[in-house]
């Protein structure tokens, strides 16, 4: 066990590295019950997978949970090359997770349980590989609108925002904590959990010997080059072309604050008849918000596929 002040990080049964086609290692945590149904989970831009602990950690006792972090994120050692940082390649980098799960671990069925842009990369990777898959719960993929969609001048405004913040992001910070703190004055992350502020802050810093600071762990110029160039709008088509069972969970829409993301899920799931749900008084943050709500709405669409714990 790993002890912050307030939570304690589960130690992993396994964890083994998985190299990419251009040398960067992908450092992957096995998790939970081996016997239960395997479950992959990763997470959204800037942020890392430990973080979303609440929402993850009780899935441990029912299924075999499979946690890596996007490239340049979280675990994972920084690979210094941004011209390697974008949604083409963490696609290419989640089959090279699979293949890597399958000679560790053994290979078995799937599913994919992805948060924000690991659930883009989880699109482009599913039309490529379908058969890796028997579901995907995507929580809030942030997909850039088909042309003359009415949310596209929305989510554009969203990612120009997102993108500039990114460029602003304080680089370093005494203690961990004093980010957390930061976290927690933030209107916008007034729902979360109150551990997920700690939790959030040590998995996207770490340690550094130079400065004797906590430095950002996916540095912010790749975290905002993602947000300013993932505007790809094929993606609209690609999630209702795929031959794997899809479901989209995403933020309440009727929220005052609601964000770009979830009103673009409600927008895809009805124009292509995909699974759906909203989870009440949520948003982009939903699964440490309200873990509760994700599991059982995760639990019940696996279920529903071959994948009952």
């Amino acid at each position: 066990m790993k002890y912050l002040e307030k939570v304690s990080l589960p130690t992993p049964a396994r964890v083994f590295d998985a190299v990419m086609d251009d040398g960067a290692i992908i450092r992957v945590r096995q998790h939970g019950n081996p016997a239960g149904p395997r479950l992959v989970l990763s997470h959204g831009n800037g942020l890392a997978i430990d973080a979303y602990l609440p929402f993850w950690g009780p899935l441990r006792e029912r299924y075999e949970v499979i946690l890596f972090d996007i490239r340049n994120h979280g675990e994972n050692p920084l690979h210094g090359d941004p011209a390697h940082h974008h949604l083409v390649q963490f696609a290419k980098d989640l089959e090279n997770v699979c293949v890597a799960i399958d000679r560790e671990l053994g290979a078995r069925p799937m599913a994919g349980v992805f948060h924000s842009l690991s659930a883009l990369a989880a699109i482009r990777h599913a039309e490529a590989h379908p058969e890796r898959w028997r579901a995907l719960v995507l929580f809030e993929p942030p997909i850039y609108p088909r042309e003359g969609h009415p949310l596209g001048v929305e989510q554009l405004t969203n990612k120009d925002s997102l993108a500039s913040r990114a460029r602003r992001r304080t680089e370093r910070y005494a203690r961990p904590e004093d980010f957390a703190a930061q976290l927690a004055s933030i209107p916008a992350f007034k729902r979360w959990r109150p551990e997920a502020y700690e939790l959030m802050a040590y998995a996207t810093l770490r340690p550094e010997d130079s400065s004797g600071k906590w430095a950002l762990r996916c540095p912010r110029e790749f975290e905002a080059q993602v947000f300013a160039e993932t505007r790809d709008q094929e993606l609209w088509y690609a999630v209702g072309r795929l031959k794997v069972p899809v479901k989209l969970v995403c933020g309440d829409p009727n929220l005052e604050d609601v964000g770009a993301p979830a009103l673009i899920g409600r927008a895809l799931a009805e124009e292509f008849a995909l699974a759906y749900e909203a989870i009440p008084e949520t948003t982009h943050f939903l699964q440490i918000e309200r873990p509760e709500e994700c599991i059982r709405v995760t639990e019940s669409f696996l279920a529903q596929h071959g994948m009952a714990a």
